[in-house]
């Protein structure tokens, strides 16, 4: 059995993950950054296959640019708009568009337009969820967290424990707010 999978997490002591059902609005809640953070699904419970959140981000923000090493990420706009840098491309993803970064692929994004946008993200193997919870804080509330400046250094330092490398700043939006 692996170390990441306790007891409880299996299934009948075969190493299989015990079925998991995260109801909405449910989930480990973290503020990271300007984002509220929602574990749906960790390596914990997927046997380290996959791990699965849901990010709610404000209008105007983004993550520095930065490179996964060990995990490949996919999102899945679920509301609002999105420009997306992968390598040197940008291009839009709006609401229903899906986005997939390998590791090893510099990349970031920027919510366009004055409202959050709402994304499902998908990283695999598992482990990276983790990330968030050590460079992020408990979420005090069910919304986004207080507005301040994002503590790059901080996101640098907790990303090598995670195989996260910070490259350069975020992208600005490229279209003005209406």
């Amino acid at each position: 059995m692996s170390a990441a999978i306790q007891a409880d997490d299996v299934q009948d002591g075969t190493g299989v993950p015990a079925p998991s059902h995260i109801p909405a609005g449910e989930g480990q809640s973290v503020w990271y950054t300007t984002n509220l953070m929602v574990l749906k699904a960790t390596a914990r419970s997927t046997g380290g296959a996959f791990g699965l959140i849901e990010a709610l981000a404000p209008a105007g923000s983004g993550p520095p640019l930065h490179v996964h090493q060990r995990e490949d990420e996919a999102f899945w706009i679920l509301e609002g708009q999105l420009t997306v840098r992968r390598g040197e491309r940008l291009f839009s993803a709006e609401a229903g568009s899906y986005t997939f970064l390998p590791r090893g692929l510099p990349h970031t994004f920027v919510v366009e337009g004055n409202s959050p946008a709402r994304i499902l993200s998908i990283c695999s193997p598992g482990g990276l969820e983790q990330y968030f919870v050590a460079a992020g804080r408990p979420a005090e509330t069910d919304g986004l967290p207080p507005a301040g400046p994002v503590d790059v250094a901080l996101l640098a330092r907790v990303g090598q424990q995670f195989g996260v490398e910070i490259l350069g700043p975020p992208i600005a939006p490229t279209r003005e707010p209406t």
